[in-house]
């Protein structure tokens, strides 16, 4: 018995030593040893993301090697888009649309927040992160706060940066990311 609870004392102690240096999301403990969509799917901020990656057709995607990063909006992100448009972008015949906006979030690279700004202040204070949807994202920071302007000119803010996975990381952001009209 004694032997089980050193095991599980083990367990527990290598399993928060491996969440302990990432943020919690969503509620849920975000583990480096999991994939972007392991990860994903456990956080209640981001059922909607969640949701349109499935239908897309882009988990597996999502799961593999990488390297991503991913800006992942929250569904509160979703909910301030233009009423309808969550709806009509799940629908199948829109799966191309909705695949150009979810890549639109994704980089193939792993830009933790101090690489992302090292960049921004190597191009002088704004610097163009090309995505995987070919969409054109403006990155500035003002102290520990980045922000992406998409191709409409919204800016969207990272809310929690760093969020480390074993294919990549997750930078949780405020708003969804459109490509230009």
């Amino acid at each position: 018995m004694l032997k089980t609870l050193m095991t599980g004392a083990a367990a527990l102690t290598i399993a928060t030593a491996a969440m302990a240096d990432n943020p919690m999301v969503g509620g849920a403990a975000m583990y480096e040893t999991k994939n972007i969509v392991e990860n994903a799917v456990n956080s209640k901020d981001h059922t909607t993301l969640v949701a349109a990656v499935q239908a897309a057709g882009l988990v597996e995607t999502l799961q593999g090697d990488g390297p991503f990063t991913v800006f992942a909006p929250t569904n509160d992100a979703f909910a301030a888009l233009k009423a309808g448009t969550v709806e009509t972008l799940l629908k199948p015949e829109n799966k191309d649309m909705l695949t150009k906006v979810l890549t639109c979030h994704v980089v193939s690279a792993d830009a933790m927040s101090m690489a992302i700004k090292g960049m921004i202040d190597d191009d002088g204070g704004a610097h163009i992160v090309p995505t995987v949807g070919g969409c054109k994202l403006n990155a500035t920071y003002d102290g520990d706060k980045i922000m992406l302007e998409d191709e409409r000119g919204r800016t969207i803010n990272v809310t929690i940066a760093d969020v480390a996975q074993s294919n990549g990381v997750i930078h949780v952001v405020d708003t969804v990311i459109l490509p230009a009209e």
